[in-house]
């Protein structure tokens, strides 16, 4: 989420270069948030063979959360901070005190908010503890790597930017963690708390402010950030295959040969050896269309 907001700048100034205007820019990005919809909301029509209208995927939710990012990418910096501030305080509210019957317990299972707006979307009852509902916080996320791009691409010293990195990913980790401990808001991923959204944004603002030190600002890695990069080119691509069943197809191709080579060493062995197999094959399979210089983009 934080990583498609990072891009946002550097895509939009890539366009400008070329002459776009902003209103080309513009009806690219709702296009490109329209195809991440029909995207997410298509692999959960797969499994059963018919449309079901479910939008627990990430890609559905980046459609969300990528296109309010764009929109106010050009908004200074303490109004995004406070927008984001203002949508995770109104959506933690919105759990407490949501007051249907049955769906008034904000951080039990199929008994929250999140399990009442996936029911009214979706027709059915405790189809999934992933809430539809988490583009409301995630998209603090997406906003706050829209400024990560923005700060990257500033004029600011190498230093003041891993400085302020740094010192936005402790402040984030602490705010997270400190709302779990505290007992004020539990961290749960699949409703997307604001303690989790914190915390998951604090580990990653370390990571890239890590990243850039070591690859932009050191120069130590960067050959061997190709490993990564060749994964990220196709990430969609990647992404889309392993959803639809790609990569469970591949565990069961691989499965017999292991179980067969590896029975002596027991079935964790087997099954941890196996999903590497998987991950290699599906690497492998990014870094060809790599070397064929493929790139799939929407």
């Amino acid at each position: 989420m934080t990583v498609v907001g990072v891009a946002i700048p550097f895509a939009v100034m890539a366009r400008q270069k070329k002459g776009e205007s902003d209103r080309t820019i513009l009806h690219h990005a709702i296009k490109r948030s329209f195809i991440l919809l029909l995207l997410g909301w298509g692999v959960y029509c797969i499994g059963p063979g018919k449309i079901v209208w479910r939008f627990q995927d990430v890609l559905a939710q980046l459609s969300v959360t990528y296109m309010v990012a764009f929109m106010i990418r050009n908004k200074s910096v303490k109004f995004q901070i406070s927008f984001t501030l203002v949508i995770l305080l109104l959506i933690d509210l919105a759990y407490r005190f949501f007051p249907v019957e049955g769906f008034n317990q904000p951080w039990v299972p199929y008994k929250n908010l999140g399990a009442w707006f996936n029911q009214l979307v979706e027709g059915t009852d405790k189809t999934s503890i992933w809430a539809t509902l988490n583009f409301v916080s995630t998209t603090a996320h997406t906003v706050w790597g829209v400024l990560v791009g923005k700060l990257l691409i500033s004029k600011k010293s190498s230093t003041d930017k891993i400085k302020i990195l740094s010192v936005a990913g402790v402040l984030c980790l602490f705010i997270g963690f400190g709302l779990d401990w505290l007992h004020i808001t539990p961290i749960i991923k699949k409703i997307a708390t604001s303690s989790f959204v914190f915390a998951s944004g604090g580990w990653t603002l370390l990571a890239i402010a890590f990243s850039y030190w070591l690859i932009d600002v050191r120069k130590i890695f960067v050959d061997g950030s190709l490993f990564f990069r060749i994964v990220g080119m196709n990430c969609i691509a990647i992404y889309l295959f392993f959803e639809i069943g790609g990569a469970n197809l591949l565990y069961k191709t691989f499965l017999p040969f292991t179980t067969s080579l590896l029975t002596w060493a027991g079935t964790i062995t087997v099954g941890i050896t196996t999903s590497l197999l998987v991950w290699a094959a599906q690497w492998g399979m990014c870094y060809w269309l790599y070397k064929n210089k493929i790139f799939i983009k929407i």
